[in-house]
């Protein structure tokens, strides 16, 4: 192999330049791709360490809620989507206990209770402004890793705020932090869940922000940092970047293509100015 492919091979950790061996791959190279593949399998179908997740938040001094979706065990989680985007009777129960009852906000609530997307509570009660969500998605392994090592980074900054309990939910989808942030009347919902494995990293994290959760919340209306890992962005920096996405998003009232879109022409002004 040329010396120009092994300093390539060294600047990433996609599968170039493998070489072959006759018509096929070399052995190291195939037996490297099939433990790749073996991990990202396992990620999918990991457990949520539940008890120590929960133990590990109530550390930090915050309140926890543990959450199950619709989906009633990892194989239907895998065949039916659908039903990881929202939370089993159980679990909206404990929700709707939590969050109070008796609240009568102006503005008007969709058919299962909760507000619509893009509508605030205005009743005259504290509401909670940042409300985070752990959900195990596709690789319980990241979540695991790196889901609250990355909420105990941005906690001092935010110590200004209401915090809402942090929902923990088994067999979660993204979209479940709508419901969950749509119950509790917060203002932006964080979730915090493991990514689809891929064949160099099996513990990605991906960190969702969403202004004005409620069910009917679209995916244009979020904010995405993904691959949060030590290889990939690691904690610190992940914490950066979510502390000033939670400024903007407070600041300009909003998440998604509109805020970067809001950003981006606030920053062409600048350089205009400049």
């Amino acid at each position: 192999m040329s010396a120009g492919w092994l300093e390539l091979r060294r600047a990433t950790p996609a599968r170039i330049g493998l070489g072959c061996s006759g018509n096929a791959l070399p052995t190291a190279a195939q037996l490297d791709f099939q433990l790749a593949h073996a991990r990202a399998r396992d990620a999918v179908h990991a457990a949520l360490d539940v008890d120590c997740i929960l133990a590990e938040i109530s550390a930090l001094g915050m309140t926890t809620l543990h959450l199950r979706s619709r989906a009633a065990d990892r194989a239907t989680y895998l065949r039916r989507p659908d039903l990881g985007r929202r939370l089993e009777d159980a679990s909206r129960q404990i929700l709707t206990r939590h969050s109070g009852e008796g609240r009568n906000p102006v503005h008007s609530r969709t058919s299962d209770g909760s507000l619509g997307p893009g509508l605030r509570r205005d009743d005259g009660n504290e509401t909670c402004s940042i409300a985070f969500v752990i959900a195990d998605g596709l690789s319980a392994t990241a979540v695991n890793a790196h889901a609250v090592p990355l909420i105990a980074a941005v906690l001092p900054p935010l110590a200004g705020l209401k915090v809402a309990p942090v929902g923990v939910v088994e067999q979660g989808r993204v979209a479940i932090g709508d419901e969950i942030g749509g119950l509790l009347g917060a203002d932006l919902v964080v979730v915090l869940i493991g990514e689809r494995p891929g064949l160099s990293a099996a513990d990605s994290l991906g960190v969702y922000v969403t202004w004005a959760p409620a069910p009917g919340a679209i995916d244009a209306g979020r904010n995405c940092l993904s691959n949060v890992r030590p290889e990939g962005t690691p904690i610190p920096d992940a914490a950066t970047a979510l502390l000033r996405l939670i400024a903007s998003a407070r600041e300009h009232r909003m998440t998604g293509v509109t805020l970067s879109r809001r950003l981006a022409t606030k920053m062409e002004a600048q350089d205009i100015d400049l």
